[in-house]
């Protein structure tokens, strides 16, 4: 048996001589036994799939382990490896929906599900996929336009996915995801897309500098607001205060002069009130006669200015003539209530007999 394990190899390798190397690299995973020899006892590795073939006609799928097959008849068709498989697909070019040429590449990650689709459902599944990957790259390039690619990576990686599966189904391969490694742009549109950027940073700085600008204003204008109104209201205060203190002040002054005026009455009510009253008329003549022609050149005076006794006797006149009024209105008042004055002269001679 081990005579026979080491023929097996040495065939394996004589076979691999003759395929190039690049189809080799390709298709590694697929072809991860190159075909083993049917020694009878076969140890199928972990995650392989091993398809046997009897007398031509598809006959089973060996599990990992240890496995017998029947000489001659059974053939080991071919060999699928179960794990994920990662395929490079090579860089092509393809056309944005605005006519811009792209040249990208990507990563696809893949795994066979069932052997025998992949085995029988195609040639060569590695290389349906990975053309398929490519066709479907370029469709999807088609539906998004430059900006689009490069904003909506993850989508187009997920609508990559999407369709490698629909049609993959069949060949027993589950694509599990799509990653683009690299998008190359001409030149020319490299250098727009770089002046683009330039003007956008540009505009957002001279919008930033207009918004600081603008607040600076706002805050400027927002103080001077401020301190207007706190002016305006220190002014209100300090004149409603002014105003009334000088309320206080006039009312103090009435106040003052109602007592003055009181006590005027009380004292003139009094005997030789009226020669007190005259003095004071006359010390006040001669004080004004004192500051005449003090504040203009231009004067009117009466007659019999020097005559300090006429001017006081004039002005005690008029004194009289006012204090007549309160006279008669006290008369009135007595004749309204005592309207039969023999009435009150009898009264008053019953008041002193009694007494």
């Amino acid at each position: 048996m081990l005579r026979s394990l080491t023929r097996g190899r040495a065939l394996l390798q004589h076979s691999r001589r003759g395929i190039p190397q690049v189809w080799i690299v390709a298709a590694q995973h697929r072809w991860a036994s190159n075909l083993p020899i049917n020694t009878v006892v076969l140890f199928v590795p972990q995650q392989e799939a091993w398809v046997v073939e009897r007398m031509g006609r598809f006959h089973k799928i060996l599990d990992p382990g240890l496995n017998f097959l029947i000489p001659i008849v059974d053939r080991i068709r071919y060999v699928q490896s179960l794990k994920e498989i990662v395929i490079d697909i090579p860089e092509q070019s393809a056309v944005s929906l605005d006519n811009v040429t792209l040249n990208i590449d990507g990563v696809l990650y893949l795994r066979i599900m069932d052997p025998y689709k992949a085995s029988y459902g195609v040639e060569d599944p590695e290389y349906a996929v990975t053309q398929l990957a490519q066709t479907t790259m370029r469709s999807e390039l088609g539906k998004l336009s430059l900006d689009s690619v490069f904003r909506e990576r993850e989508v187009l990686n997920m609508n990559m996915v999407t369709q490698i599966n629909q049609a993959a189904d069949t060949w027993g391969i589950r694509c599990l995801r799509y990653e683009i490694k690299d998008i190359h742009v001409p030149p020319k549109v490299k250098e727009a897309m770089q002046m683009q950027v330039e003007a956008e940073r540009k505009k957002r700085a001279t919008v930033l500098e207009s918004e600081g600008a603008r607040e600076a204003e706002i805050n400027i204008a927002e103080g001077k607001k401020q301190s207007r109104i706190l002016a305006s209201e220190a002014t209100k205060a300090e004149t409603i205060n002014q105003a009334a203190g000088e309320a206080n002040a006039v009312i103090v002054q009435a106040k003052a002069k109602a007592q003055s005026i009181h006590m005027l009455s009380e004292v003139l009510s009094q005997q030789c009130g009226s020669q007190a009253a005259s003095l004071s008329v006359a010390e006040q003549y001669v004080s004004a006669f004192n500051n005449l022609a003090k504040q203009s050149n231009t004067i009117l005076l009466p007659a019999n200015t020097g005559d300090v006794t006429s001017m006081v006797s004039q002005a005690m006149g008029i004194y009289g003539a006012l204090t007549k009024p309160e006279a008669m209105k006290e008369k009135l008042t007595m004749d309204a209530a005592y309207p039969n004055k023999s009435q009150l002269v009898s009264e008053n001679q019953i008041f002193h007999s009694e007494t």
